[in-house]
């Protein structure tokens, strides 16, 4: 298999480049990847090894792929990608990449990196542990728990969360390794994990002589499968005196959301040796979603240094690194060690109260002005102008809750992405705005061809939501406002009918429709012919001018006498 036509400008080319072969450490001590570069033909191939029962080594033929760099003309260059026995190969989402990702992602990040000469705005990739024991704990971990793929009960994807939970497995057990030879330690590190959701990570620690438990708002079903030596909880956690863990060596945050930026915090006031290993996904403050202050940055960015703000304000020395884990959100925290002696702790403890407090204020200010802040350099991300105590009525409570009106995730999460709403409402809905469209000035016709007759189909005028939205009545408003994402949400889910791009609603062309590139050809052929004629088709019943297509090209039913029952399962909804 070929990916190629990339083109990049620039002095480089193969000058620089040297015959070699170079073994590496891959996927842990039984695999190696050997590097075979050649200057003659501009090539580096990747001949991924494998230990034998004998403990030699063989070539993995179907994992051996080659990347080409060939000169063009003058400083054009190009790039190519050659898997030689695509149908052979083999994938774990780690050590080896799926096919498809060396084609549709691999090749443009290499085009991209070839010539842009911006800084990266993290940290290498395992800057803080030894790389050559983490591939060797990861593929332990990987070969021990590989059958948990297979026997997943949640709706999640199993690929990703049981790889993501044992790389992250495999970086505690490193960094407390080498914290214990650091400090002279012999016992194995304890851990609480805040918001551990399906509870693998505690299970792989707990396995792996680490004494600790896994706290979530929400059981899951996988938590029965883990045995008695996994320890999980089902409680809600309230930032404040009564969620301490004194006795903890260490506090994890593995995608906590509302409580990320709240573990630093249970950390230092825990107790002095207590430290926290935090990986922020969500963004949010500590009393709600966090809002963005710096307009140049990321936001990613920026969410990351508010959480290392928090910590240093709570005296930890926070160092930051990159996980080796299928995520876009892959940046750690960790907090070890203090910025500051024991005896030292009242007035840390009174540093942090503040912040907090500040923070609150700060949210307050915000809301009332309908804005975000004034866009002044707030450069230690604290609201400076306002006062630092709580609001009169919540003094009594503050020595318990720290902050009152924290709201937790709640137990039985709700959907509201309009999903529930009656089907009546929704069809009003739809019709209206699908009239709304069609009767906008000017109208938009299209010439159709069905069976060799000319006629016109009528596409409607495109408008922004906010027009759509002012033709519709206060009732209908105020019940799609209670639902995530409100209007567009409900135009989106009714994608047989409504496009929405950019901001804009338009009347949908089926003839217009390319498939997905998302899904392997095969998955879009099983699903697609699951769901021919499963649903009547809206515009051969609503439509002035019936359908687009004809019948035989429709995937949606023309008339009843066409339908036919649905072999598609219900869709389910993700929850880590």
């Amino acid at each position: 298999m070929w990916w190629g036509g990339y083109g990049a400008g620039g002095d480089g080319g193969c000058a620089g480049w040297r015959r070699r072969a170079a073994p590496r450490l891959l996927g842990g001590g039984a695999r190696l990847a050997g590097e075979a570069s050649d200057v003659d033909t501009g090539t580096v191939t990747f001949l991924p090894l494998e230990e034998n029962s004998e403990g030699k080594y063989q070539i993995k033929k179907c994992n051996i792929y080659q990347i080409q760099l060939t000169h063009i003309k003058d400083e054009e260059w190009s790039v190519s990608v050659v898997a030689p026995f695509p149908e052979d190969w083999f994938s774990d989402g780690i050590a080896y990449p799926k096919l498809a990702w060396l084609g549709n992602e691999l090749l443009s990040r290499l085009a991209k990196w070839s010539v842009e000469q911006k800084p990266s705005e993290f940290k290498s990739t395992l800057s803080l542990i030894s790389v050559a024991k983490y591939s060797k704990v990861y593929q332990g971990l990987k070969e021990k728990y590989r059958e948990m793929v297979k026997v997943w009960p949640e709706v999640t994807d199993p690929e990703k969360f049981v790889y993501e939970d044992v790389a992250i497995a495999a970086y505690l057990l490193i960094l407390w390794e080498e914290e214990r030879k650091e400090k002279g330690l012999t016992k194995k590190q304890s851990f609480v994990d805040l918001g551990c959701g399906n509870g693998l990570l505690v299970h792989i620690l707990n396995n792996e002589g680490h004494s600790g438990r896994g706290i979530d708002v929400r059981r899951r079903k996988i938590w029965d499968m883990y045995g008695q030596e996994t320890h999980l909880e089902e409680s809600t956690i309230m930032p404040g005196d009564s969620h301490l863990f004194p006795d903890t060596d260490w506090l994890i945050g593995n995608h906590s959301d509302e409580l990320t930026p709240w573990i630093p915090v249970i950390a230092a006031r825990s107790s002095y040796s207590c430290c926290y290993f935090v990986l922020p996904c969500c963004f949010f403050d500590f009393h709600g979603k966090y809002s963005r202050r710096q307009s140049k940055k990321t936001q990613y960015r920026e969410y990351l240094d508010f959480v290392a703000q928090v910590g240093f304000v709570c005296g930890f020395h926070v160092e930051e690194d990159c996980l080796r884990i299928p995520s876009t959100k892959r940046v750690c925290l960790i907090g070890k060690n203090r910025t500051y002696p024991s005896t030292e702790c009242a007035l840390i403890d009174k540093q942090i109260t503040q912040y907090i407090n500040n923070r609150q204020t700060c949210a307050v200010v915000m809301c009332d002005r309908r804005v975000g802040f004034n866009h002044k350099d707030h450069s230690d991300g604290v609201c400076k102008e306002t006062d630092s105590e709580l609001p009169e009525n919540e003094t009594d409570t503050a020595g318990t809750i720290w902050m009152p009106g924290f709201q937790p995730r709640e137990k039985v999460e709700q959907i509201r992405n309009c999903a529930s709403l009656p089907r009546d409402f929704v069809d009003d809905v739809v019709l209206n705005v699908a009239n709304l469209l069609l009767n906008a000035t000017p109208q938009k016709s299209c010439s159709n061809i069905h069976g060799g007759n000319m006629n016109t189909w009528n596409q409607g005028e495109s408008l922004s939501l906010k027009e759509v939205a002012e033709h519709l009545n206060k009732e209908t408003l105020k019940r799609l406002k209670s639902e995530y994402g409100g209007l567009q949400t409900l135009l989106k889910n009714n994608h047989q009918v409504f496009e929405v791009l950019n901001g804009r609603v338009h009347i949908r062309d089926w003839r217009k429709e390319k498939p997905s590139t998302k899904m392997k050809p095969e998955v879009k052929r099983r699903l697609s012919a699951e769901a021919f004629k499963t649903r009547l088709c809206w515009f051969f019943i609503h439509h002035p001018d019936g359908c687009s297509l004809p019948s035989e090209s429709c995937p949606y039913a023309h008339g009843t006498e066409e339908l036919r029952q649905s072999q598609i399962i219900k869709k389910k909804k993700y929850i880590q």
